[in-house]
């Protein structure tokens, strides 16, 4: 820019020395090159400020641009460019909530002699941790459990939610089958969860969405969640390669489809119809044989209570080796395993009724009676039955269950059996759960 002025001055000069130069004249030209030289100092003035802007604008969320050169700039500099900056885009903070629940449990057993002969026992039930949150579309959600004698993971799945609000989930996520989330509000769940067919996780891709009223979800499984069948250590029931029976599932297909009325009032009801097909694996055999369930449900939360009403209907066509039982399959968790008929129907009744609460320091009393029964196919079998009464008190972080469970020829109550065999009468455990949750 200096350069320019000079030859601009030399220009001026060298035309007025061809001729008479007037003082007058003379001064202008002084003036202008004065001129000039403040209009170079203000540019650079302007180029050093814009300097100092930048590293604060690209903290900024938000598109901003510089301020705008002065008119008596772009006048004196022609060809001048305008001066203008924007902030990078900044990635949306991520949405993770890190949380989990200790709970206890104090337990008595008329079916069990040193629970009998110690008035109760008392023990951990759970310690788990767990992981959910969502960054832009990407959604996450894990957890893994700590129990005194195994630990396993819960469930844990990567998912992106759509433009209308639908989700893909992949990995080890609840099987959508019968009444979700749960077809119990007791700590100790009902039939259905000891057959496999409720609050059950394996490994697969699932689709969710909701269309006003309707709920719908497609699913499908390639294996149980450990992809293990030998290992017992896991929350879910699932077919299990323990002695003669070496049967796992696969391939699992699974549909699910409900309708809520009166959707956004103080009385839902939901109503709806569950099916899932999948593939039998024998190990011994090395051979495949199949296996299906459907499930129809009402779910109905009018004002106070809450009434579940479900049938199912299940069967397993296992292709076993010479020798082994075809009338049963072999399921297990919990570090152990025990046989379930092969087919059966299986009813469920619960009903709960929510308290306004007395005090102020108690937010939530919830009380129940939950029943459900199956019916064995095999002829002469025994049913196996579970009622359980209690009570749900939520205070603050602490979460109890208070609940009075009463079982016919079920398993984990005494030699009771969920295939053939077992014993007709009623076992008594009572059972208080108490879990602090963060």
């Amino acid at each position: 820019m200096k350069r320019a002025a000079m030859l601009v001055a030399a220009a001026l000069c060298g035309g007025l020395a061809g001729g008479a130069v007037q003082a007058d004249e003379q001064a202008t030209v002084e003036a202008l090159l004065q001129r000039i030289e403040a209009l170079e100092a203000r540019l650079r003035e302007l180029e050093a400020k814009d300097r100092q802007a930048l590293p604060v604008l690209r903290e900024e969320p938000a598109m901003q641009a510089a301020p705008e050169p002065t008119a008596e700039l772009m006048d004196a500099v022609s060809g001048s460019e305008r001066l203008a900056t924007a902030a990078e885009p900044v990635a949306s903070a991520p949405d993770i909530h890190v949380g989990g629940a200790l709970r206890f449990n104090l337990v008595h057993r008329d079916f069990l002699d040193s629970s009998e002969g110690k008035r109760g026992e008392s023990g951990l039930d759970v310690f788990r941790l767990n992981v959910d949150g969502k960054i832009d579309n990407i959604l996450v959600s894990a957890e893994y459990r700590f129990y005194s004698y195994m630990n396993t993971i819960h469930h844990g799945w990567l998912g992106y939610e759509f433009e209308d609000a639908s989700q893909l989930q992949v990995g080890i996520h609840q099987v959508p089958f019968g009444i979700l989330p749960f077809a119990a509000h007791n700590a100790w769940f009902g039939v259905p969860y000891y057959l496999g067919l409720a609050d059950d996780y394996d490994m697969g891709i699932r689709y969710q969405r909701q269309d006003g009223p309707w709920t719908s979800h497609l699913a499908f499984y390639k294996n149980e969640e450990l992809n293990s069948p030998a290992d017992l250590d896991r929350y879910s029931f699932d077919l299990v390669q323990v002695g003669e029976q070496q049967n796992e599932e696969i391939n699992q297909f699974n549909a699910r489809l409900v309708h809520t009325f009166g959707l956004g009032s103080s009385c839902e009801t939901e109503v709806g119809g569950s099916g899932q097909w999948s593939e039998v694996y024998n190990a011994a055999s090395d051979r495949r044989g199949d296996h299906w369930a459907a499930a129809a449900h009402i779910d109905s939360r009018c004002g106070r209570w809450n009434l579940q009403l479900q049938g199912i209907r299940y069967a397993y066509d296992p292709v076993n080796p010479a020798g082994a039982d075809t009338t049963a399959v072999r399921v297990g968790a919990f570090g152990g395993s025990y046989d379930i008929a092969g087919e059966a129907d299986v009813a469920v009744v619960n009903l709960a009724y929510n308290f306004q609460s007395p005090l102020s320091w108690i937010d939530q009393i919830t009380c129940y009676n939950d029943y459900s029964r199956l019916f064995k196919d095999e002829p002469g079998a025994i049913d196996s039955q579970i009622n359980t009464i209690g009570c749900a008190i939520g205070s603050g972080p602490l979460f109890t269950y208070i609940d009075y469970i009463l079982a016919n020829n079920m398993a984990f109550f005494g030699d009771g059996s969920m295939a053939a065999g077992g014993s007709d009468e009623w076992r008594r455990r009572f059972n208080v759960n108490i879990g602090f949750y963060w």
